[in-house]
């Protein structure tokens, strides 16, 4: 069984950042990742998620996801995987993930 590492530099549920999250919520292939998790129905690694950035580019946008507490991430061997942090965002600020994901169902997935 391959070994769970997490990842350390997501902040605690006290500790978010309102401008931070909305910063990091605000980028188009980011969008893209919000949806594509969640619509996921268990936790994916970054290379499943179809993104038009190349990886290095990609890296960077799941960094600001994970350090705004948007998303959590830890890998299972050498595949980093990704949730998203449903339940802390939800009880930080109520309503606002489901928001964002409804109000970026029109904006171009690309």
């Amino acid at each position: 069984m391959a070994r769970v590492t997490e990842v350390t530099d997501e902040p605690d549920v006290e500790d978010f950042d309102f401008v931070k999250v909305l910063s990091a919520v605000a980028d188009p292939v980011r969008l893209s990742i919000l949806r594509q998790l969640a619509e996921a129905l268990e936790a994916i690694s970054c290379g499943a998620i179809d993104l038009p950035v190349k990886a290095s580019t990609a890296t960077h946008h799941f960094t600001a996801l994970r350090q705004a507490g948007v998303l959590h991430q830890y890998y299972i061997g050498t595949s980093r995987m990704n949730v998203l942090r449903t339940e802390d965002l939800e009880k930080a600020y109520p309503g606002f993930l489901p928001s964002v994901i409804a109000g970026s169902a029109g904006i171009n997935r690309d």
